[in-house]
This record gives C-alpha cells, structure tokens and sequence, in this order.
C-alpha cells in the first residue's frame, strides 16, 4: 500500500506548487500589486483544475478495474478517451477564457492593479488547461496501475522544469508575470510529452481501434462518473468557499488566522489524500477481479493505517501547532487568535481520516452516484449545523467544519456495508 500512497502524496501536488513557485519568483520582485496579482490567479487555477480532478480519479478507478478484470487492452482505451475528454475541456476554458477571467476576478475583489496582473497572468496560463488536465490523465493511468513511482517521476519533473522556466524567465529576463504563466504552460506541456512517452514505453503503442474507443457503454459509464465526481468535487469546493466567506465576514484578523489553521489542514490531507489514492488503485483491482474478500480486505487496511497516520498527524498539531502558527504569522493578535482555535485543527484529521479512505473506496469501485448524494448531504449537513452555530462565531464556523468532516466518512460508512452487498452479490 505504501508504494502507491507514499509516491502519490508527493505526485498530488504539481498544481498547488506552480502557483507557488510562481508566487515566490515574483515575491522577489519586490512589487505587491504583482505578488498580489499572481497569488490571486495562482488559486483561481487551483480551484478550477481541482473541479475537473474527476479525470484523475475516474482514470485510476477505470485502469485499476480493467487490470484486475485482465483487460490489458483497454487500458490504451482508457488512457485516449481520458485525452480527449481533457482536450475537450481545456478547448472550452481557452474559447472561455474572457468571461470566465471577468467573472473570477471580479468576484475575488481585489484592487485594480492587482487584478490587472492577475488577468495578465490568467489570460497566459489558461492555455496550460488541455495540458494540465492531460497530465491529470497520466497520473490517474499510472496510479491505477500501480505504477506510482513513475507518476512522482513525471510530477517531479513537471515542478523542476517550472522552477528552472520561472526562474529563467522572470528573474534573469525579467518577463515579469508573464514569465511565470509562460513557465507554467511550458512545465505542463513538457510534463504531458513525458507522460506520453512513458505510456508508449509502457504499451508499445497508444492506437486504438475506433470501434473500441467509442464503444457506447464504456463511453456513456465513463461520463456518467466523471459528472457524478464533479457534483461531488464541486459540493466541497462550496463548503470551504463558504467556510472562507463566512471567516472574512469576522474581520481581517480572524480571516487570516483561519487562513494559517487552514495551512494543518492541507498538511493533514497531503497524507490522507495518498492513502485514498492506494484505496482507489486496491479497491479498483479487487472490485475489476470480482474479488469481495480482497476488497473487503483493502478497505480494513486503508482505514488502518488511515487512522495511525491521523493519530500521528493530530499528536504532531497538538504537541508543536503553537510553534507552527509562529513560523507562518509575526502578528501577535493573529498568533493569539490562531491558537484559540488549534483544538478544532488536532481534530479534524481524526475526523476525516474516515472520509478520505471512503472517498478512495467509493472512486475505486466507481460508486460515483452513492458518493455524490453523499456529499451533497454533508454539505447540507455542514450549512445546517453553521446555523445551528452561527451565535459562537468564529468556533461556530470551525465546528460546521469539523460536522462536515464527519458526515461526510459517517454516512460512506454506513452507505459501504450495503453497497458491499449489492456490488459482489453475484
């Protein structure tokens, strides 16, 4: 399990770190309304790729039950049709890249000169999309094959190309924060060729016969679970855009201590989030082979050793979060706020440990739709228990939160028994 979670921690990074290497490199610039340019677009790009990572999850749990199922050739089959559903959707936000530009910068409220350097850097990196998206595919195609250390490789390679582009670019060019878009289309495009590379090293050849890339069922399967993760991605983006929303409605104080807290809570799921990533491969080979006790089996692993790691996780916010919340803020009010709040943050991987591993189950025996009612249930569920809080403020908000948490791994794990049953009762 290891050799898949371990690699796809590192590997599920790529998209978060261009954006702060491009921060970085234009930080040292020395121009705010640059900085503040890049780091407003930088997490634009973050959430809109992030909505469209059903192509990574929907590839792993296809690749991974194709390989159980020892359907070698359809792997090649896969592997091309998540190409041309991400060469789709990138074509769309290019064609798009106006309006979608006028709307999310305009709803993110910046100053005019910030907004300026962020549509500059938007209007360039948005060609990246087809790419990025593509290297989602890879990732998903070699992930679900167990091929992990050859998906770290090519998001290692992505990052190092993208620092030595910006690097080159923006500070011995000096193309400003156009260099670093440029960079980040140049790393993406290269990441894809790698991937390409590899996928031909690995199968020979990437032709397809016509009739078996269109084959109807497979086509209308793979779209159905593709839009059913989406609700379900797009159902989460909505409870931390309205977790957010509601900490700037407190003041610029409680936002930014939110905004450290927030930083534990990528941490916890940095780890959480590779342990799904082996749920998804193991489950989806059990579930491909028709094979209940090796699937039943992934589960109790998964949840194993997803509770020892967010035991650990929460013992290491316990012990040094007030060390931590130091390093990232000077601000003495922000540090005093930031820890009246650091018992919600040990928590909530204790919390969510359950709803990452489900997640990795559910995506990996492709139980899209069950998931996707799921998390609009937990959103519900989060709004209704914020309501319920709003009166504690800030501790409300954060215990809405941590509500989410729960009913999100609650009701997969009382979902999964009868699923269990439904999926292997022949």
């Amino acid at each position: 399990m290891f050799a898949i979670a371990g690699p796809a921690m590192v590997a599920n990074l790529t998209t978060p770190l261009i954006g702060i290497v491009s921060t970085t490199a234009i930080g040292r610039l020395g121009d705010a309304t640059l900085l503040g340019g890049v780091a407003m677009a930088s997490v634009l790009f973050d959430c809109m790729f992030w909505l469209f990572a059903f192509l990574r999850m929907s590839t792993v749990a296809f690749t991974a039950q194709s390989l159980g199922a020892g359907e070698a050739s359809e792997l090649r089959a896969i592997l091309v049709r998540g190409f041309i559903v991400a060469a789709l959707i990138g074509t769309g936000l290019i064609v798009l890249q106006i309006p979608l530009a006028t709307l999310l910068l305009g709803a993110m409220g910046g100053s005019e000169g910030v907004t300026r350097a962020a549509k500059t850097y938007f209007t360039i990196r948005i060609w990246s999309a087809p790419l990025a998206l593509g290297n989602y595919v890879v990732l998903g195609w070699l992930i679900g094959q167990a091929r992990a250390k050859l998906a770290l490789g090519t998001q290692i390679a992505i990052n190092l190309i993208n620092m030595a582009a910006t690097m080159l670019l923006v500070l011995v060019f000096d193309f400003g924060i156009a260099g670093a878009a440029i960079a980040a289309v140049i790393a993406e495009a290269a990441g894809l060729l790698l991937g390409v590379v590899i996928a031909r090293r690995l199968q020979g050849t990437l032709t397809v016969p016509r009739a078996t890339l269109f084959d109807r069922a497979k086509l209308m399967r793979m779209l159905a679970v593709n839009r059913d993760i989406m609700i379900r991605t797009a159902s989460l983006i909505t409870a931390f855009l309205f977790f957010t929303a509601q900490g700037a409605r407190a003041g610029d104080m409680t936002l930014a201590a939110n905004a450290v807290l927030n930083n534990f809570l990528l941490i916890s799921a940095f780890f959480l989030d590779g342990l799904a990533n082996a749920a998804e491969q193991l489950c989806g080979r059990a579930y491909g082979a028709r094979n209940r006790n090796a699937f039943a089996g992934a589960v109790r692993l998964v949840l194993i050793w997803g509770f020892a790691f967010a035991v650990a996780v929460a013992a290491v916010f316990a012990l040094f979060g007030t060390s931590f919340i130091d390093i990232m803020t000077a601000s003495t009010e922000v540090r005093r706020i930031a820890r009246d709040y650091l018992p919600f943050v040990v928590f909530a991987p204790l919390l969510g440990v359950f709803a990452f591993a489900y997640d990795g189950v559910y995506i990996g025996a492709t139980w899209a739709r069950d998931m996707r009612n799921l998390m609009v249930l937990s959103l519900l569920v989060f709004l209704a228990a914020w309501f319920a809080l709003r009166s504690f403020g800030n501790a409300g908000l954060w215990g809405a939160l941590l509500a989410h948490y729960a009913a999100r791994g609650g009701l997969e794990a009382l979902r999964y028994p009868v699923l269990l049953r439904k999926s292997f009762a022949t």
